[in-house]
């Protein structure tokens, strides 16, 4: 029985999928050129998938000689660009033997004698005049390689590119997790002055695989409905979409979070509820991709980007900013115009990683501000921030590494550990915004019996050293919130990171204020 996958390629008998040829609409018109190009895409958005695929389908086709070949194995080497090219050739003969090519379309056997440094050159020289059929060579994680080893795989392969196709492969195509352009730094390169030279100056293009649109989404999940009769609620669809952007492993990953995770029983239709319980549990799961990503938040060329996303401010913008935007673009973190995290489930798990550390230090029960009708005690719940603030807030904005999102984080992670389990948080947050704005939504049950949503709404500023008090231009962005929300009232904090601000034990004060639409709102001076 297929199944939606969630780890490594896939595979049309075994797996749900999307046809995988269709997005790379360009790659078979580049190689009828000749041409040598780049494909790039974050992580697990089926890049093997669809090239393995085109593969397969052009060998089939009598065309052409086609492999796709993995670098990862030469990750291990390091500079031993010697052995690196090695373990390519082995990878090329070892695919060769899997796909059963006939001996007059196989790699000379043994490779042809050359020096260190050459050796894929030769070997690709001797299989191209041997091979009766043009060779297409698919090198996938080319960004495996690093140092020397890719400046000497990149370089014989510029070198090779002016014999083809007679006496070299006719089609070459880098698949890797970043464009080209930024090859430049892998091999050594200073990153922060990237400019526009690469090491593969060759390249005619660079095709990124996109991101699967609603219709696709809804297609891979239709293909489970076939196969079992078990319906994805149009509203189930679409919530998936919401929640993913199309990111392939977040498209799979809730559905089979729901059918082999949850085991929602086949004889019930999979609801928008069901994929809202699914979404929490990746979360939380924190499963190995949204670990990859997340590990990388630290880096200093992610930091400069997303910091001022999760702050609201505007980026200090230099020379570098825009390398640095297309490295966390190419990573998959963040989607442009406008620049913003690339989808609502890689936000939420971005900011509760760097809550974390407040999470920790809470003792606080959740389960405390429940009050007997059901409801959330909010009141309570912001008081008891505001001890905490008093308390700690000092302390855990001085060790936070997101400097300037510093005081946010700390409340959010204070609401995360004490409503999360119990109800929900929406984040709106986005550079140059000014403000980040959260939504608590917390389910309880009625006195008549019926299912409902309590919803507080909080807008969330900053007073900046210089600048002037954010209170007026918080009450109008707060109605503006309050106004898409359909409330009638809701809270706004502003934290003074002045150096003359008030001493921090005379900090979290609480007012009334009034909106200039005439709303009674809490303040909370922080």
């Amino acid at each position: 029985m297929k199944y939606f996958n969630t780890a490594g390629p896939c595979f049309p008998d075994r797996h749900y999928m999307v046809p995988p040829e269709p997005r790379l609409p360009d790659a078979r018109r580049l190689i009828a050129q000749g041409q040598y190009f780049v494909v790039h895409a974050p992580r697990q958005t089926g890049k093997t998938t669809a090239l393995g695929a085109l593969a397969v389908d052009l060998t089939a086709e009598g065309g052409y000689v086609a492999l796709l070949i993995s670098c990862e194995a030469a990750r291990a080497v390091g500079d031993d660009y010697a052995a690196a090219e090695q373990i390519v050739l082995q990878g090329l003969r070892e695919e060769a033997g899997n796909r059963r090519l006939p001996a007059d379309l196989l790699p000379p056997d043994p490779w042809p004698t050359a020096p260190a440094g050459s050796a894929l050159r030769a070997a690709l020289r001797a299989w191209a005049e041997h091979c009766p059929r043009p060779l297409v060579v698919f090198f996938d994680e080319i960004d495996a390689l690093r140092g020397q080893s890719l400046i000497n795989v990149l370089s014989q392969l510029r070198d090779g590119f002016r014999n083809r196709p007679a006496s070299f492969p006719a089609s070459v195509v880098l698949c890797g997790l970043r464009d080209v352009r930024d090859y430049k730094a892998a091999a050594g390169g200073d990153p922060s002055r990237l400019g526009t030279s690469s090491p593969f100056n060759i390249k005619v293009a660079s095709l990124r695989i996109g991101d699967f649109t609603f219709d696709q989404v809804a297609e891979l999940y239709g293909q489970h409905t076939a196969a079992t009769g078990q319906e994805f609620t149009p509203e189930a669809t679409r919530r998936a979409f919401d929640y993913t952007q199309g990111q392939p492993w977040l498209v799979n990953a809730l559905a089979r979070e729901i059918v082999e995770e949850m085991r929602v029983a086949p004889s019930l239709p999979i609801t928008a509820d069901h994929v809202d319980e699914a979404k929490e549990r990746l979360i939380v799961a924190r499963a190995t991709h949204l670990d990859s990503l997340v590990a990388r938040l630290y880096e200093p060329r992610v930091r400069r980007v997303i910091e001022p996303l999760v702050a609201g401010t505007v980026p200090k913008a230099d020379s570098t900013y825009n390398d640095d935007v297309s490295y966390v673009h190419d990573l998959g973190l963040v989607a442009n115009r406008p620049l913003r995290v690339a989808n609502s489930i890689y936000r939420e798990v971005i900011v509760r990683v760097l809550s974390q550390r407040t999470e920790d230090i809470i003792e606080a029960e959740p389960r405390s501000f429940v009050l007997p009708g059901g409801r959330l005690d909010f009141p309570r719940l912001l008081r008891e921030f505001a001890a905490f603030w008093k308390q700690h807030g000092e302390i855990l904005v001085q060790r936070e590494g997101y400097h300037e999102a510093a005081c946010q984080l700390v409340l959010m992670g204070f609401l995360h550990r004490l409503v999360n389990g119990g109800g929900y948080i929406d984040r709106e947050y986005g550079v140059g915004r000014g403000r980040i704005d959260l939504l608590i939504r917390w389910p309880y049950t009625d006195t008549a019996g019926e299912k409902a949503m309590q919803r507080e709404a909080l807008e969330l500023k900053v007073w900046h050293p210089g600048g002037p008090d954010p209170l007026s231009l918080g009450l109008d962005q707060l109605d503006g919130y309050l106004d898409r929300l359909g409330l009638d009232t809701g809270t706004l904090v502003i934290f003074d990171r002045r150096p003359d601000a008030p001493p921090w034990d005379k900090r979290a004060t609480f007012d009334i204020a009034t909106t200039p639409q005439g709303r009674q709102v809490t303040l909370l001076r922080a």
